[in-house]
C-alpha cells in the first residue's frame, strides 16, 4: 500500500509540475459551406458498404493484446531489417503474419458464402486497406500465408505506395479473402470496421500505447508498463460464430504476445 500512495504521490507532483504544449491551431478547411459532388470511387464505396451492411449479419469482438515483447524485439532489429530489406519494420507485418497464420487454423474467417455453400479459399489473400486523398482502396497479397516478414513488409510498403500514387493494376484490387486495416496509424484506439462483401471478416488494428498493466509472475502481481494494442475483428454472422471470431483473435493474440519472430525474419 506505502508503495502505491509514494508511487502515486510521484506521478501526482510530476503532472504538476508539467509545462502546457502550444498545439498549431488545426486549418479551416476550404470545403466548409460548399457543397460538391460525390467522385466515382467514393459512389462505389458508399454503395458496396450499404450493401455489405443490408446483406449480411455484422458484429465486431475485441481483445486487447500485449506487444511489449514484439515492440522489444523491432527496436532490436529494425536497423539491421532497413539494412538488409530495404524496408522499415513497423508493427503491421507482425499482425499481418500472426493473423495469416491464424487464418490457416480457422479458415472460417477467410471463408466466403456462395448462395448456401461456404466457400475456403485454399490462400490467404490478404487485402490491406489504404487511406487515399480518393478514398479507402484495399489492394491485395497474394498468398500472405507463405510470406515471412521482410516478404510481408515489402508487399505493404510497395502496395501502398502504388494505390497512392494511383500506379495499381485493376486486379491487384480484386480476389481478396481477408482485410486488414490499421485504424492505429491514424491514432485511433480501436474501431468498428465494416465487412466488405464477399469477404466474411475484417481486422482493425489499433494505435499501440503505453500504459501501467497488471503483471502476475509467481503467483504474484504487479504494476508494470507494457505496449498494448487493441485488435477489432469485424465479422459476419451468417457463417462466422462468436465462438469462432474468439478462436481466431486468442491466436492472433497469442502469437504476438509470445514475440517469437526470430525465425521469421525473411533474412
Amino acid at each position: 500500500k506505502e508503495d502505491l500512495l509514494a508511487a502515486s504521490s510521484e506521478i501526482a507532483a510530476a503532472s504538476a509540475v508539467t509545462p502546457a504544449v502550444s498545439v498549431a491551431p488545426l486549418e479551416i478547411s476550404p470545403l466548409r459551406g460548399t457543397s460538391v459532388p460525390m467522385s466515382r470511387l467514393r459512389k462505389v464505396i458508399a454503395d458496396r458498404a450499404v450493401i455489405s451492411m443490408q446483406s449480411s449479419a455484422q458484429l465486431t469482438s475485441v481483445v486487447e493484446v500485449d506487444v511489449t515483447l514484439v515492440a522489444n524485439f523491432r527496436d532490436s532489429v529494425k536497423a539491421e531489417f532497413l539494412a538488409k530489406t530495404g524496408q522499415k519494420l513497423s508493427f503491421l507485418p507482425f499482425f499481418a503474419l500472426a493473423a495469416a497464420e491464424a487464418l490457416k487454423a480457422f479458415p472460417i474467417i477467410n471463408a466466403t458464402i456462395d448462395g448456401d455453400t461456404i466457400v475456403y479459399p485454399s490462400q490467404e489473400n490478404m487485402s490491406i486497406a489504404v487511406d487515399t486523398e480518393r478514398g479507402l482502396l484495399t489492394p491485395v497479397i497474394r498468398d500472405a500465408g507463405s510470406l515471412d516478414l521482410a516478404g510481408l513488409a515489402a508487399q505493404i510498403a510497395d502496395l501502398a505506395a502504388r494505390t497512392r500514387d494511383n500506379k495499381l493494376k485493376p486486379d491487384e484490387l480484386a480476389g481478396g479473402t481477408f482485410t486488414l486495416t490499421n485504424t492505429g496509424s491514424r491514432g485511433a484506439l480501436f474501431d468498428t470496421p465494416i465487412v466488405f462483401l464477399p469477404q466474411s471478416a475484417i481486422l482493425g488494428t489499433g494505435i499501440v500505447a503505453k500504459k501501467p498493466v497488471v503483471v502476475s509472475s509467481d503467483g504474484l502481481d504487479a504494476i508494470a508498463i507494457r505496449s498494448t494494442v487493441f485488435l477489432a475483428l469485424s465479422y459476419d454472422h451468417r457463417i462466422v460464430d462468436g465462438a469462432d471470431a474468439a478462436r481466431f483473435l486468442v491466436a492472433v493474440k497469442t502469437r504476438l504476445e509470445g514475440g517469437d519472430f526470430v525465425g521469421n525474419l525473411g533474412y
